[in-house]
């Protein structure tokens, strides 16, 4: 009887086991923000994107260009908003850049030659 019952134990622990070992970690997305928006108006698409730590935010060129994001060195940490910035212009159709989000956290940023023109965004990382 007793090694009915251990080999049932066995069995049963190795069920559980191989149910964890097949468990994926949780994968970051990427959300992408559209730089220009498709009525053709000077803003980024959407304004404001939530995502979780490890996330990353994919600027896209849609239209009128050129776009940067550069981060408010102002309201948040200027070393952190340097860090973040891609201060280069994209001047095509489909150009884009990336940036990842280590700390949680809201980061607003702007369009350098249009922040004038209300063109500014804001990633909060929760």
């Amino acid at each position: 009887m007793s090694k009915k019952l251990g080999l049932l134990l066995a069995s049963l622990l190795l069920i559980v086991t191989s149910f964890f070992l097949s468990v994926s970690p949780a994968s970051a997305d990427t959300v992408k923000v559209k730089m220009g928006t498709d009525a053709g108006a000077l803003g980024f698409e959407p304004a404001t994107v939530t995502i979780k730590v490890g996330d990353t935010v994919e600027w896209v060129n849609n239209k009128l260009a050129p776009h940067n994001a550069v981060f408010d060195g102002s309201k948040i940490d200027s070393a952190v908003a340097t860090k973040l910035s891609h201060k280069a212009l994209v001047f095509s159709p489909g150009e884009s850049f990336s940036t990842t989000f280590t700390e949680a956290g809201e980061y607003p940023y702007y369009c350098e030659p249009h922040r004038g023109a209300g063109m500014v965004g804001k990633v909060i990382v929760e």
